[in-house]
């Protein structure tokens, strides 16, 4: 059975910093489509970063207000993927969650697999 758990939110101060982490277990994911998307109150979900293989390389993007502050990553040895979120502000708060897709998903999905979601609730 494929789960995607995701760990790493919580309360923190505009201008800090939190690490989430999606770990993956079920099958191997090294070449899969992995995103992250957040939701916030009354606002549609949106794709936040993914990165995606192709021809042996990880290709990477960022939505525009992300971009320079967060950072995905991934530890295949681990299955797990990450995502570095420094510089935070108050409208970044939001669930966020992890999604699998298969390889060649295109950043955008469909994603076949999702994490319940964890909350990232930054301070003014």
């Amino acid at each position: 059975q494929v789960q995607l758990v995701e760990s790493g939110g919580g309360l923190v101060q505009a201008g800090g910093s939190l690490r989430l982490s999606c770990a993956a277990s079920g099958r191997t994911f090294s070449s899969y489509t992995m995103g992250w998307f957040r939701q916030a109150p009354g606002k549609e979900r949106e794709l936040v970063a993914a990165m995606r293989w192709s021809a042996a390389i990880y290709y990477t993007y960022y939505t525009d207000s992300v971009k320079g502050r967060f950072t995905i990553s991934r530890d295949n040895a681990k299955n797990t993927v990450y995502l570095q979120m420094n510089s935070l502000k108050p409208e970044d708060t939001a669930v966020y969650y992890c999604a699998a897709g298969r390889t060649g998903t295109p950043y955008l999905g469909p994603y076949e697999y999702w994490g319940q979601g964890t909350q990232v609730t930054v301070s003014s």
